[in-house]
């Protein structure tokens, strides 16, 4: 049995199954999402959804689903599955599903009778088009596929409703059609690889229900435009391939094309494999710039998230390249900032105060995992540019304070990496001195001291070394009370709530504390913070703890960064630790990671989530 893999048993479930969701990308920023049973729960999901920066930042969701219908001696038996409110299911689908493979490609396989059918899904790298095969694999005589296209044509944070706006003509094309919707819309084409009968009966689907919206307090039911059906006749044996996308396919090149991007894909066979797939699949890129998506489905790319990622799903899984062709484009968009003030449309939070500094690790981890000497000469420059541009009060939201130290106003506006808001006000207004940005800022001039040392600029690095020292010092003299490490002092207010930014100060290449206090934090995090996904955000002895990501956006806003576990606190927690405790550590580490493994198979299979409940069971 493969790694993913679930049977029918699971399948016909649908109070399990319809938990489980699937997410594929071109590389580009498309993706392909659903359930496992293709019945969308959310808004985000789709066939093929698309970026369009010819209209906004966000993705488009162009093709919906597809409904696919088994005719066979004039009876039909319908493959989908829809929920309509009141928890309707219709059709039922999920009951002919036998198998359903995510190995590689997903592949699900379905049984009405004597006839078993394959349908495979493929997004073509850096392409808007989504490739599904289905193969005929049993059948006693020729068989008819219908295929009915639901489209959208709408953002992923709206629903379609049905209009009169909508343009319901269609163009022929080789094996298909191509239809536009609306004008500031792309032509989407939808052509079959084997000659078919299409019959344009355009009407609309009502009321598809989203539980996943519902459960999030919004707007749940959506209209979707069926323009038509395709027929087509399989033999067994025998397979067909659908090609959606904004650019029309040569149909005689399907086949190949199919062979070519199915023989990119590495198998998911472990927990490794799993997330070196889930991780590339992040990259995306805008004309010739290179990016990291912070997330799918909803996030665009933000600098903070791209910087502390970065390493990860580049260097450490061997797509160093991909690092630097990344790296290359930040950097533009970053002189860019320090030289006029302005922004890149394509990184968001650019300015954010940690960003740079994020930014500053980021180098450090190439020069970690390739070499300090390749670091310093290809981006040892810029270090020390980002650096001067801060100690020169040239950034709009960090001020070096005269004990060295930084200094940042985060009551109007979230200024760190927890910034939910209500009523666009921070929830977690942590402002003035904020510990994990001041561990960076250390960090920062003394990895600029080194790189001004090894480039024999002997002046300016005693210079660094003097302001790293008067920071390290104040940097205790401030945060430290005896255990661990205040969140962020404000005036007279120090911030005792126990949260993961802490650990940041002790797993930075650079830190101003003593082996002592640094293990003393991490016993705190152990302690306090720790479970088997990561870091709670907060420890459960505050007031304040809120440990379930439930509700409506407003109650899920309040807990977003008060209880929840956010795995990515997992590798700075890690690399403490083994710094601290070495090879004895190891084990430990290792426990951690295999108890990671069983994740792969929950939620959206083959990824670890953002956020796990901070109370058992995770």
């Amino acid at each position: 049995m493969n790694f993913l893999n679930f049977d029918k048993n699971l399948l016909i479930n649908l109070e399990k199954s319809l938990t489980k969701e699937m997410i594929r990308t071109n590389r580009a920023g498309a993706y392909c999402s659903s359930t496992l049973v293709d019945c969308n729960t959310r808004k985000y999901h789709g066939q093929l959804v698309v970026p369009l920066p010819q209209i906004d930042t966000y993705n488009h969701v162009l093709l919906s689903s597809i409904d696919e219908t088994i005719c066979k001696h004039g009876a039909e038996f319908n493959l989908s599955v829809h929920q309509y409110p009141n928890n309707h299911i219709f059709p039922n689908g999920h009951k002919y599903i036998r198998e359903f493979d995510c190995n590689s490609i997903s592949k699900t396989v379905f049984r009405v009778g004597s006839v078993i059918i394959a349908k495979e899904r493929c997004m073509v790298f850096y392409e808007n088009k989504v490739l599904i095969k289905y193969t005929m694999l049993e059948t006693q005589s020729a068989t008819t596929l219908r295929l009915k296209p639901l489209l959208a044509f709408r953002s992923v944070h709206e629903l379609c409703k049905e209009n009169s706006l909508i343009n319901n003509s269609y163009t022929e094309i080789a094996n298909g059609i191509s239809v536009q919707l609306y004008p500031t819309y792309p032509t989407l084409h939808i052509q079959l690889s084997k000659s078919n009968t299409y019959e344009h009966t355009p009407h609309w689907n009502k009321n598809i229900y989203y539980a996943k919206e519902a459960e999030r307090g919004f707007e749940c039911t959506e209209d979707l435009y069926a323009p038509g059906t395709f027929e087509v006749s399989l033999k067994q044996g025998e397979s067909v391939i659908v090609a959606v996308g904004t650019e029309s396919s040569a149909i005689k090149t399907l086949k190949t094309l199919w062979e070519k991007e199915v023989s990119k894909r590495n198998p998911r066979t472990d927990l490794y494999n799993c997330l070196r797939n889930s991780a590339v699949q992040f990259y995306t890129r805008t004309q010739d710039n290179w990016y990291l998506l912070a997330g799918y489905p909803w996030f665009v790319v933000r600098a903070r998230d791209q910087f502390i990622s970065l390493p990860g799903c580049t260097i450490c899984i061997g797509e160093t390249e991909m690092f630097e062709k990344i790296m290359h484009s930040s950097i533009q968009a970053i002189k860019q900032f320090m030289e006029k003030g302005t922004l890149s449309d394509n990184i968001q939070e650019l300015d954010s105060p940690d960003s740079l500094l994020w930014c500053i690790w980021c180098l450090q981890q190439y020069g970690v995992y390739v070499s300090e000497e390749e670091m310093i000469a290809k981006y040892g420059d810029f270090i020390v540019d980002v650096v001067e541009f801060i100690r020169r009060q040239k950034h709009p939201n960090l001020f070096v304070h005269s004990k060295g130290l930084l200094h940042i106003s985060g009551k109007e506006a979230p200024a760190t990496w927890m910034n939910a808001e209500e009523n666009n006000q921070p929830i977690t207004p942590r402002t003035g001195f904020v510990v994990e940005i001041n561990a960076l800022w250390y960090n920062a001039l003394k990895c600029s001291e080194t790189i001004h040392e090894i480039n024999g600029n002997s002046k300016q690095s005693h210079i660094l070394h003097y302001q790293a020292e008067l920071a390290g010092n104040e940097f205790i003299q401030t945060f430290w009370n005896g255990m661990y490490l205040y969140d962020y002092v404000d005036g007279i207010e120090r911030n005792m709530e126990v949260r993961p930014n802490m650990i940041f100060a002790t797993s930075l290449p650079y830190s101003p504390l003593t082996k002592q206090q640094q293990k003393s934090i991490l016993d705190i995090c152990t302690k306090e913070l720790l479970t088997p996904k990561g870091l709670r955000s907060l420890s459960p002895k505050s007031g304040s703890y809120r440990p379930n990501y439930v509700g409506g956006m407003l109650e899920r806003n309040r807990n977003y960064h008060n209880g929840p576990v956010w795995t990515w606190t997992l590798g700075a927690y890690t690399e403490t630790y083994l710094k601290i405790h070495k090879k004895s550590g190891v084990s430990f580490i290792e426990r951690i990671v295999v108890g990671l493994e069983a994740e792969m198979k929950k939620l959206c299979i083959g990824t670890l989530s953002e956020l796990y409940d901070g109370n058992p069971p995770y």
